[in-house]
C-alpha cells in the first residue's frame, strides 16, 4: 500500500512538473543589446514571456554573426533580420520564413558630407560610398542598379568601401558618404561635432528603394508543426506587449536595455534617442497591426531586390512561401 501511494505521488509530482515546464524559445537578435531590440528586452525583464509559459533566450548578434546560419545551423527557434538578407538566403538554400513583421519603415540611409560635392545622388557617379556587408549591402546594390550605376568590375562608377560599424570613414574623409541608420550611426557622427547643416541625407524611404528591416524569421520546415507555431504565437504576443510597453515607458525601457549591455559602451542619452527613433518605424495604431507583415510591403521589397540590373539581390520572386501570417493570426487571436 505504502508502495502504491509513493508511486502515485512521485507520477504525480512528474504530471505537474511536465505541466509547469515553460516551452523555450531562443531568438538570436541582428546587433548586439541596444533599443533596437528593446521590446524584446522589455518583455523578458516585465516578465511578459513567463507569464505566457515561455523560457526565452534572447542571443546577442555582432559583427561576426548572421543571423540566417544562425537560423540555418539550428542555432536559434527564430532571427530578426532583415528582409533583403533572409531572402537572399533563402534563394541560397536556407529556408527562412518571416512569422512576424516588426519595423514597417526603414531607418538606412546614406548620410553625406556636403564637402564632398554631394547633394543629389546624381552627384554618387565617382564617389567613395561607405556600405556595411553581412547581408546589409542589399539595398544599397539594389539602389545603385536602380540609379545605373556600376559597383563593380573595371571601371565601377562608385567605389564601395567596406564599411565597418561605425562612422569613421565620414569623420576622416575616407569617404564622400557611409551607410547609417536614423536612429543610430547618423548621430553618432552628430556627436562627433559635425553640424546637421553640413550634411546631407538620402534616406532610402524617399529614394523608394526602402526595403523591409527587423522582422522575425523561423525555419519553415518547423511551420509545419502545429506546437511549434502555437509557441512562436505566444513569443510573437509576449514579444508586441514588450514593444507597446517600450514604447510608452521608454525611459523605463532605456534601463532595461542599458542592463542587457554589459558592455557598459552606452548611455542613457543615446540609448533614448535611438528608441525615440526606432518607435517612428513601428506601426502602433492602424493597419496593418504591429507586427503583421503587409503584404503589399513585402512585394515592394521583393521588386526593389529583383531591380537590381545586372546584379539583382535576388534572380526570382520567392511568392508567399517566404512568409506566413499563421504565426500572427494564432498571436491575435482571442
Amino acid at each position: 500500500m505504502r508502495k502504491t501511494t509513493l508511486l502515485l505521488s512521485l507520477m504525480l509530482a512528474g504530471m505537474a512538473g511536465a505541466a509547469g515546464a515553460a516551452d523555450k524559445v531562443t531568438v538570436q537578435l541582428k546587433w548586439l543589446p541596444q533599443a533596437q531590440f528593446a521590446g524584446y528586452y522589455v518583455a523578458a525583464a516585465k516578465g511578459f514571456y513567463k507569464e505566457a509559459d515561455l523560457d526565452v533566450t534572447i542571443k546577442p548578434g555582432g559583427p561576426d554573426i548572421a543571423p540566417a546560419q544562425v537560423l540555418a545551423a539550428k542555432g536559434a527557434d527564430l532571427t530578426v533580420d532583415w528582409m533583403p538578407s533572409a531572402l537572399a538566403a533563402r534563394e541560397a538554400g536556407v529556408p527562412m520564413v518571416n512569422v512576424a513583421q516588426i519595423f514597417n519603415r526603414s531607418g538606412m540611409m546614406l548620410t553625406c558630407k556636403k564637402a564632398s560635392g554631394v547633394t543629389t545622388s546624381k552627384d554618387f557617379k565617382g564617389k567613395t560610398l561607405g556600405v556595411w556587408f553581412g547581408g546589409n549591402e542589399y539595398p544599397f546594390l539594389s539602389w545603385m542598379g536602380t540609379l545605373g550605376l556600376k559597383t563593380s568590375g573595371a571601371s565601377p562608377d562608385v567605389k564601395v568601401l567596406k564599411q565597418g560599424f561605425n562612422v569613421d570613414p565620414l569623420l576622416q574623409n575616407q569617404a564622400a558618404c557611409i551607410s547609417t541608420m536614423i536612429y543610430n550611426e547618423y548621430w553618432q557622427v552628430i556627436d562627433a561635432g559635425v553640424k546637421p547643416a553640413d550634411l546631407v541625407t538620402f534616406p532610402y524611404e524617399d529614394q523608394g528603394v526602402a526595403t523591409l528591416e527587423d522582422g522575425l524569421y523561423a525555419r519553415e520546415p518547423d511551420l509545419k508543426d502545429p506546437a511549434y507555431v502555437a509557441k512562436i504565437a505566444k513569443f510573437v504576443k509576449a514579444s508586441i506587449k514588450g514593444w507597446e510597453y517600450a514604447i510608452k515607458n521608454q525611459d523605463e525601457a532605456v534601463k532595461i536595455v542599458l542592463a542587457a549591455d554589459t558592455s557598459g559602451g552606452s548611455t542613457a542619452a543615446v540609448q533614448k534617442r535611438q528608441l525615440e527613433n526606432v518607435a517612428k518605424l513601428i506601426t502602433t495604431a492602424g493597419t496593418p497591426k504591429m507586427g503583421v507583415l503587409d503584404p503589399a510591403a513585402y512585394q515592394r521589397t521583393v521588386k526593389v531586390l529583383l531591380a537590381g540590373g545586372s546584379d539583382p539581390v535576388i534572380k526570382k520572386d520567392p511568392g508567399a512561401a517566404a512568409w506566413t501570417h499563421a504565426v500572427t493570426d494564432k498571436a491575435m487571436a482571442k
